[in-house]
This record gives C-alpha cells, sequence and structure tokens, in this order.
C-alpha cells in the first residue's frame, strides 16, 4: 500500500494538465495579491475613510453574493474551461482599465463600477475552479490537490502584498492594479494549453430547467447534515470577518502610523499563515478528522482575531494575522473538500453555489457594519468582538453533526473486510 501511495503521489506531480492548471492559477493568484492591498489603498488615499471602503466592499461582495446564486447553473451547464477563460479575459479588460483612468486623477467612481463586475465574474470563476478539481484529479487526492494549491496561492500572497506595497509607495496603487489586470491575461492563457477531462453527466444538466437546477443544488446542500450545520455557521463566520482586511489596513494606518509599505509587508508576512494552514490540513485531516479540523481551525481564528485588535505593535500584529490566517487555511481547504468529495460531478457546480451564495449573503452587510463601527468605536473593540463571535460558532460547531464527521475510527468502520476474513 505505501507502494501504491508514493505512486499516486508521483504521478499528481507529473500530471501534466493539473501542473499548468496549477501554475496558471498561482500567477493569478499573485495579481490578485496585489489588488488585495491595493483596491483598499486606492479608496483610502482618494477619500480617507474607512467607512467608504467598507462600502466598496460591501458592494462588491453583494454582486458576487447575486452572481453566486445562479453561478452554479451556469458551471454545471456549460464547459467549465470556457467559462474560466471567458471570465478572465473580461477581468482582465476591466481591471486595466482602473490604472488608464487614474492618470486623469483619482476615480472612485469607476472603482464602484468595475469591482462589483469583477467579483461577480470572480465568483463565477470560483465556483468553476472549485468544480474543475475533481475532473483534474481523482477523488482520493482531491485534499491534496486543493492544499498544493491553497499553499501556491499563499506563497503568491507573501509576496504579492510585499511587491504590492513597494509599487504603492513609489507610483500609486494604481500601478499594482496592472499587474493584477496581466495576471487574469496569464491564467487564460493556461487554461486554453489544457483539456479537463470529460463530463458524460453534463447533457443531462442541459435538459433541465434554470429554477429546477438551482434548487436541485440547494436541496442536496440542506438534505447533507454536515454540509448544512457548515452552511449556517460559516454564515455567521463570514459575516464577522468579511471586513476584516479593511479594518487591518484602517488599524495599521491610523492607530499604528504604519505607510503603505508596511501594511504590504504585514499581508505578505502574514500570509505565510495561509501557506501553514494549506501544508498541515491534509494530515490533520487524516488524523483527527474533518470535525476536529474545521472545529479547531475556527477557534484559531476567533483568538486570534480578538488578538490583532489588542496587539499595539505591528511585529505582534503580522503574528496574529498569519495565525488567523492558518485558520481560516485549515477550515476553507477542509470544508471544500469534503464538499468535493461527497457531492457528484453534475451537482459539484450547484452545490458550490448554493453553499457559497448562502453563508456569503450576509458577508457584505457584515463589512459594512464592522467598518463603519471600526471608525466610529475603534479598531480594537470591533475586533475583540469579531474574534469571541468566532470561538462562538467553534463552539456551536460541537453541537452539530460536524463534530464528528470524517473521524478515523469513523473510516475505519466503513471500510469494508479484507477477503476471506
Amino acid at each position: 500500500m505505501t507502494r501504491g501511495t508514493r505512486t499516486i503521489h508521483r504521478s499528481l506531480w507529473r500530471d501534466r494538465a493539473f501542473g499548468t492548471y496549477w501554475l496558471a492559477q498561482s500567477l493569478s493568484a499573485a495579481g490578485d495579491a496585489f489588488a488585495f492591498l491595493a483596491v483598499p489603498l486606492l479608496v483610502l488615499h482618494a477619500t480617507g475613510s474607512v467607512a467608504q471602503m467598507g462600502l466598496l466592499t460591501a458592494v462588491a461582495g453583494a454582486a458576487a453574493v447575486g452572481a453566486g446564486v445562479f453561478g452554479g447553473v451556469l458551471v454545471d451547464r456549460y464547459d467549465r474551461r470556457t467559462l474560466m477563460i471567458i471570465v478572465d479575459v473580461v477581468r482582465f479588460v476591466l481591471y486595466g482599465l482602473i490604472p488608464l483612468a487614474w492618470l486623469a486623477g483619482p476615480q472612485v467612481w469607476l472603482l464602484f463600477v468595475v469591482l462589483p463586475i469583477c467579483e461577480a465574474a470572480g465568483m463565477l470563476f470560483q465556483i468553476a475552479a472549485v468544480a474543475a478539481v475533481p475532473t483534474l484529479v481523482d477523488r482520493d487526492r482531491i485534499t491534496e490537490a486543493n492544499a498544493r494549491l491553497q499553499a501556491t496561492f499563499a506563497l503568491a500572497a507573501v509576496g504579492g502584498p510585499l511587491l504590492a506595497g513597494v509599487v504603492s509607495a513609489r507610483v500609486g496603487p494604481s500601478a499594482a492594479l496592472a499587474v493584477n489586470a496581466v495576471s487574469f491575461a496569464l491564467s487564460a492563457g493556461g487554461l486554453w494549453l489544457i483539456r479537463f477531462r470529460s463530463r458524460a453527466e453534463a447533457a443531462a444538466v442541459r435538459r433541465e430547467k434554470p429554477l429546477a437546477e438551482f434548487l436541485a443544488g440547494a436541496r442536496f446542500l440542506w438534505r447533507e447534515p454536515v454540509l448544512r450545520a457548515l452552511t449556517v455557521l460559516l454564515s455567521v463566520f463570514i459575516f464577522l470577518t468579511y471586513g476584516f482586511t479593511d479594518v487591518l489596513v484602517y488599524h495599521l494606518k491610523h492607530d499604528l502610523g504604519g505607510t503603505d509599505g508596511t501594511v504590504g509587508a504585514v499581508l505578505g508576512l502574514a500570509a505565510l499563515g495561509t501557506v501553514a494552514g494549506a501544508l498541515l490540513v491534509a494530515p490533520l485531516r487524516r488524523r483527527r478528522g474533518f470535525g476536529t479540523a474545521w472545529i479547531g481551525a475556527q477557534l484559531v481564528c476567533g483568538l486570534a482575531l480578538a488578538g490583532v485588535g489588542l496587539a499595539g505593535s505591528v511585529p505582534a500584529v503580522t503574528v496574529l494575522t498569519a495565525v488567523y490566517l492558518c485558520g481560516v487555511s485549515v477550515g476553507g481547504i477542509s470544508s471544500m473538500s469534503l464538499r468535493q468529495e461527497i457531492t457528484p460531478d453534475h451537482l459539484l457546480g450547484r452545490v458550490t453555489s448554493a453553499f457559497w451564495s448562502t453563508h456569503y449573503a450576509l458577508g457584505p452587510a457584515g463589512a459594512a457594519m464592522l467598518t463603519w463601527a471600526a471608525g466610529r468605536f475603534g479598531a480594537t473593540a470591533v475586533t475583540v468582538l469579531a474574534g469571541a463571535g468566532c470561538v462562538l460558532v467553534a463552539l456551536g460547531g460541537l453541537f452539530t453533526p460536524i463534530r464528528g464527521a470524517g473521524s478515523p475510527r469513523a473510516a475505519r468502520q466503513a471500510q469494508p473486510a479484507p477477503a476471506g476474513i
């Protein structure tokens, strides 16, 4: 068995289609890391208002939620690779408009037009990307494939904000968005070079009505006890944390006197926590099971989030943000892999759509409220309360089917007895 496991492990590394997909999405993630820092800085430089940052995040998040409602229908109905390429091209064009327009001076209104469209397109891309993984690798390698993708994305996120901070400090944050635009062109080119495995079930999906297709994903999600509990608890978690990046940027610049370069360094170094989480998640799930991994991750997130507001120095904020992102990484990869493992391929897009659109629905309101409260009461009070709420989410998971999901003991009991015994 050990020899066979090693063979599968090597084949995943040598898989050309997965390797090309991995590289293309890593380049795209590096560009996203530039936008992750550049967009809040553009708004802050132009308006000086954390509330405006939160409003933009809320509007863009609402557009993403709206796209998520029927995004899964499109992903299951049409060719996923083609959809992903089209989305990348659209984002390349729209993000490229921002630095061009900024040459004439700050155009904050343009952000409120471009960002919601790009976030809606991005939601469609993310649903397709999640649904694409099982068509690139075998199901018993899904967690490993997701972990490698997320680890590489996180590594890109380490260098991205660091470089974006330098670029923003020297030539302005609008230039950082130009890098993000180019990354989408590279991603589209990588996707053009590969082919996904054929989907024999896709034809049956096309014969269904759109509303019936969407409801099929929602019904599957609701009937699975673990996925249902995850959706409810993650809705609360997203509400509490969706505006965290805006609050963190405000805290670093307003409370701790940091520069754009400081913000980029903090976000870049903290992303190492995401790398750590991606490396830990596969062995953690094998040894402790899904429930322990997910609940523990939420607990870590809550404690770290509360600590960010209480920390009085940039190094301490950096370390605690890294711990928070480690928990987000473990919890996110675990839930995504579980959903991919138990959902039939012809439903995966719609189940992912229903899952994300439901638990992200409260995110925009949470971002607006979190940033408004930070401006009025301070970042410390907001992060402590949000962290306490995340701890309650973790405790809530102990009283749901999540607690016993995917435990090693249950997995061993489910395995068939060897022949002849």
